[in-house]
């Protein structure tokens, strides 16, 4: 096995692009956005009341908590792409260096880590997400085809005490190796 990319089967009909590199040097295959997708700026939402309740030092009700915790969470962008690679090998997703400056978009979890068993999963058959914010004062509209992020394919290394640990298989999607 080698690495590459499928679409997923649900987007096979939809005339989604297989990422690729857009210069001979990229290190990175760019990822479209599989449908349009409307972001909401952060700054509408509640939030500033928010802030000034924490500036402030106002202890927040349970309820509010849990409205702000709804309120300022990323949105999960489709891609249609499911990634394949050796084991020993992971796929990093980025965000593109004109999403922050040009379009208020930043990645919350700083990179997407795609382990080589997210593939074909059973959750969601692999499709790769991509976790985005929109701190823009406005809301930003992402087209069916445009460019949101870049993956790179990267092997990683094992420590010596690797093997003291049993390890689970995986059995679902986005997220599922939490505990």
């Amino acid at each position: 096995m080698s690495r590459g990319f499928e679409i997923v089967s649900k987007y096979q009909n939809d005339g989604i692009n297989i990422p690729h590199r857009t210069t001979e040097n990229a290190a990175g295959y760019d990822f479209e956005s599989a449908v349009d997708f409307k972001l909401p700026s952060i700054w509408k939402l509640n939030f500033v009341k928010l802030l000034w309740a924490i500036r402030h030092e106002n202890s927040l009700s349970e309820d509010e908590v849990a409205k702000a915790k709804a309120i300022l969470k990323p949105y999960l962008v489709p891609t249609g792409i499911k990634a394949y690679m050796n084991p020993e090998e992971v796929l990093i997703i980025a965000n593109r260096s004109s999403n922050p400056l040009k379009r208020g978009l930043i990645l919350p979890n700083g990179i997407g880590v795609i382990d080589a068993d997210y593939y074909n999963n059973e959750s969601n058959e692999g499709e790769i997400f991509v976790q985005l914010l929109n701190f823009s004062v406005t809301d930003t509209v992402i087209k069916k085809g445009q460019r949101i992020a870049q993956g790179i394919f990267m092997p990683y290394l094992l420590a010596d005490q690797d093997d003291l640990v049993e390890k689970a298989t995986r059995v679902g999607g986005f997220g599922s190796s939490d505990k």
